[in-house]
């Protein structure tokens, strides 16, 4: 079956960072989350030159401001494949940093009080965000493109959160810092600031591993990918902020330990990159039969 004529529909937010070619090609409606920055409000959807951003974030003394689509964005998203007469899954970044799945929820009340399908609309908060959560999105997609009904695609999902292994270091807390997203991690602020932290998103931000160098933070990225491979789990992912080239060393590093090439690879935007800043690495995978 084509994936626009599935009959369960994917929804899911900027913060995936899938690859746009792989969004259209498995139909999966993109909902953009918003940044702003010396005051200027963006769609993060609209933001294309990432360069510009990240030079505009590195020279600003003032604090970044993210926020979650409008009740208002999720209804238009839902309404043509409500009309359509599909189910949808609508999966977002982790409730434990964003409001995006209870906007998604608001809008899923909305559209049952007005007596417009609502009730086929499914939220599923993925507990994670960027590669992470893409891995979901794509595990959720494929079935879905294959014609797999929305109780098997929700089966799928949850079945790769709970086998989703991913790990990311930055090149410094301050980012984090300055934009509250901290969680758990915040004991290590303070003297810390020097540190090269690994770090987990599992519904918060969570603090892995200290580290005293970038090389030795990224010696444990592939640590991490050899884990992920002991245990089976061979769909992969690499993202990067403002990276390439260190990005690109960890393909080549990867695709060794893996035997493979990645499920996806991309640069994460501004929504995510505000609050981590530039440098971060990230590598992580989920069993590659979640992703067939």
């Amino acid at each position: 079956m084509e994936a626009g004529g599935a009959s369960t529909a994917i929804v899911c937010d900027t913060t995936t960072y899938l690859p746009g070619e792989e969004l259209s090609r498995l139909d999966v409606h993109l909902v953009s989350l918003y940044v702003s920055l010396e005051g200027r409000q963006q769609a993060e959807s609209e933001i294309s030159d990432y360069d510009e951003f990240y030079d505009r974030l590195r020279a600003s003394q003032e604090g970044v401001t993210t926020s979650q689509p409008s009740v208002g964005d999720f209804v238009a998203a839902y309404e043509p494949l409500l009309g359509a007469g599909r189910e949808v899954v609508s999966m977002h970044l982790a409730a434990g940093i964003s409001g995006t799945c209870e906007a998604a929820a608001q809008a899923r009340q909305r559209l049952i009080d007005e007596g417009n399908g609502g009730e086929r609309i499914h939220v599923f908060d993925t507990r994670t965000g960027a590669g992470g959560m893409g891995l979901v999105v794509l595990a959720a997609a494929r079935l879905a493109a294959a014609g797999g009904d929305v109780d098997a695609v929700l089966e799928r999902a949850a079945e790769a959160r709970d086998g989703l292994g991913m790990w990311f270091a930055v090149d410094t807390l301050e980012y984090l810092r300055r934009g509250g997203r901290i969680g758990a991690a915040r004991a290590l602020l303070g003297s810390t600031l020097k540190i090269k932290p690994i770090l987990a998103l599992e519904e918060e931000i969570t603090p892995v591993e200290r580290v005293r160098t970038r090389g030795r933070a990224l010696e444990r990225l592939v640590d991490h990918a050899r884990e992920r491979h002991a245990d089976g789990a061979d769909g992969w992912v690499v993202q990067h902020v403002q990276d390439p080239e260190t990005a690109e060393w960890m393909l080549e590093e990867c695709r060794g330990v893996f035997g493979c090439d990645p499920a996806f690879t991309s640069e994460i935007g501004p929504v995510i990159g505000a609050h981590v800043g530039p440098g971060l690495i990230g590598v992580g995978a989920v069993p590659r039969g979640l992703l067939e």
